[in-house]
């Protein structure tokens, strides 16, 4: 099978929409972010689904925007970096959480309580190091790129303008998480794992429409001998 730029496109469409969906289906039931529920099974696959899903994400807008980087403009490069920044520092905090912080809160499970503070919003109450400026790079980047990515992709309207609507405003609302109790963390998920489902479908399905037919160019006459 040739490897090209429509199927690679096409394979970013599909990552997209995973990362929806993981992003969803990987809140529903979602135990509270404490050290007792941490160190479970449970919560090391859940943090586990979580990295896969940033990781899937950034695959998925590298192609929306490789798919229209010509009309997304400044805006769009602006907010392509600024998201991918964002998931990048969500993989990160996600293999941190999952796998470092299990054996960290054997000795130390006040420093996890409050990484996992910070993490939902809640203000610390200890020095967490440098878990804070990667926490805030995740944030920044993800609602300020998002809403900026999500803005670009609604101007081009190469996808479809409602779920670049909807990705605009459901990664810019996180901002409202830190004045709303922990439960809300899970609501807050399913604008954006729609609008990232639409949008990896939509591009997937871009790509997987066959070329329009180019007119064979006509025989040129026979010279006579």
């Amino acid at each position: 099978m040739n490897i090209t730029a429509n199927r690679l496109l096409a394979a970013a469409g599909l990552c997209a929409a995973a990362a929806g969906a993981i992003f969803i289906g990987v809140q529903i039931g979602h135990p509270p972010a404490d050290v007792a529920h941490l160190v479970t099974t449970e919560m090391t696959v859940r943090e586990s689904a979580k990295g896969a899903m940033a990781a899937l994400a950034l695959a998925g807008i590298t192609g929306m925007f490789l798919r229209q980087h010509r009309r997304a403009g400044i805006l769009g490069l602006a907010g392509y970096l600024l998201l991918s920044v964002g998931y990048l520092a969500m993989f990160a905090v996600q293999c941190i959480v999952g796998y470092v912080l299990p054996a960290v809160a054997r000795t130390d499970p006040r420093y996890v309580q409050d990484v996992l503070d910070a993490a939902v919003g809640e203000t610390p109450s200890g020095d967490i190091g440098h878990m804070h400026e990667l926490l805030l790079v995740s944030g920044i980047g993800y609602a300020l790129g998002g809403l900026l990515f999500g803005i670009a992709l609604a101007r081009t309207g190469v996808l479809p303008r409602w779920a670049a609507a909807l990705f605009a405003y459901g990664t810019v609302s996180v901002l409202a998480l830190s004045a709303l109790p922990e439960s809300f963390n899970q609501p807050f998920a399913i604008p954006t794992g729609v609008a990232l489902i639409a949008l990896g479908v939509a591009l997937w399905r871009d790509q997987r429409r066959p070329a329009a037919a180019v007119p064979a160019a006509p025989a040129e006459p026979a010279l006579a001998r």
